[in-house]
């Protein structure tokens, strides 16, 4: 997968994708994408894995979108922009169809597209020092293409909370909501997992693989060409706007956006 996404398969057949941006805190940006699309594609496709888990390497899981790069795809032409919003939804879309159980291990920082991660892994265990945010908004932004995964997983009630405040909640709350399945002491993923994959690897490949697929389909998560594209166009559509220019600038210039008030 590179160097930006690594990848290593035991003897068991457990696939490990880890994040490798930890001095950007496990942002993505094009190359991550790229990494992430072929990566899943060619361990969805071979015989020999059987479970994918996914973590972050450094101190945080993922925190979401680089934006300085999310600001330099905002210049180009309005149809690479969709280009860019449709590989960024493939990323999401390969993680949640893939025909093998994944289990997202999360520390640290779980913001924006992390949290598209997490809904879109079957099983997410978090320890306790985790801290998750729907961010995008706060930047100008928006979350479309990761709000079915999300729907599905916490409920569109949770999600007219939590992608419109993007206040950040800790793993307890993610627990609470039904983003992450188990909550374990600091330090302690591995462990936690331990009995999660000797489960998954006791249970039949081809059932399995018909099961999440049956699931996927029963929640609406198997999504149409014509639903995909639409997000797709509205991800990018939103990318280009005024509110994104001025709230990726806030961010980067370290001040607030020109449409906060200021406090009460």
């Amino acid at each position: 997968m590179g160097d930006v996404v690594l990848c290593s398969v035991d003897r068991r057949g457990v696939a490990t994708v880890t994040l490798n941006r930890p001095e950007r805190n496990n942002a993505y940006n094009g190359d991550v994408i790229e990494a992430l699309n072929s990566g899943v594609e060619a361990l969805a496709a071979d015989p020999a894995v059987r479970v994918v888990v996914i973590r972050g390497n450094g101190k945080h899981f993922q925190a979401g979108a680089d934006l300085s790069w999310l600001k330099e795809m905002g210049q180009l032409s309005p149809l690479e922009n969709v280009e860019v919003s449709r590989r960024t939804a493939s990323a999401i879309q390969g993680l949640t169809e893939i025909p093998k159980p994944t289990v997202a291990l999360i520390h640290g920082g779980c913001f924006g597209g992390g949290t598209g991660i997490a809904a879109a892994a079957d099983v997410v265990i978090a320890s306790e020092d985790a801290v998750f945010s729907i961010t995008e908004a706060r930047w100008g932004v928006m979350a479309g293409i990761i709000v079915p995964h999300l729907n599905a997983a916490i409920g569109a009630r949770n999600v007219r909370r939590y992608a419109l405040t993007c206040e950040r909640f800790g793993a307890a709350t993610a627990r609470e909501i039904g983003l992450v399945h188990q909550v374990c002491p600091e330090g302690g993923l591995d462990e936690a997992a331990a009995p999660v994959l000797d489960g998954l690897l006791m249970s039949a490949p081809e059932a399995l693989a018909q099961t999440k697929r049956r699931a996927l389909v029963e929640a609406g998560l198997v999504l149409s060409g014509a639903h995909f594209s639409e997000l797709v166009e509205e991800h990018a559509l939103k990318r280009q706007s005024d509110e994104a220019k001025e709230g990726l600038a806030s961010f980067l210039e370290k001040r607030p956006p020109s449409w906060y008030p200021g406090e009460a």
